[in-house]
């Protein structure tokens, strides 16, 4: 099995629902890799200032998403423009995934890929 982990929510929303997606995004993420499945997380939209907020040990989910950092292929590049987030991005060691060139964007991860790829893509 092969699961894409697609991260929407917004963490500057101040919602319990954003980090409730948050945490099961990574919840998911964190099963299909411990049961030995290939998984990979984006980071795409508002999602792309989740980066700047993992580097918080105090963060709730703190524990959670170090448990599952190895699987995070990037932050959409595209997204992180528009939403201001490529800085933290960048600062904090994420990848600027930009393999689907989206006019008028600096690019955007490929879902079609991922799919042509086999994976299954899961939004949250």
């Amino acid at each position: 099995m092969k699961a894409a982990i697609i991260i929407l929510s917004d963490p500057k929303s101040g919602s319990e629902e954003a980090l409730g997606r948050f945490f099961n995004a990574l919840a998911t993420a964190y099963d299909h890799k411990e049961n030995g499945d290939e998984v990979t997380i984006l980071f795409q939209g508002a999602g792309t200032r989740w980066a700047g907020e993992m580097n918080n040990e105090e963060h709730p989910v703190y524990d959670l998403y170090k448990a599952v950092e190895d699987k995070v292929a990037g932050v959409s590049c595209g997204c992180a423009d528009v939403f201001g987030a490529s800085e933290e991005a960048v600062k904090s060691g994420f990848d600027l995934v930009k393999d689907n060139a989206v006019p008028g964007t600096s690019g955007l991860p490929s879902l079609r890929n991922l799919r042509n790829d086999g994976f299954e893509i899961m939004i949250f």
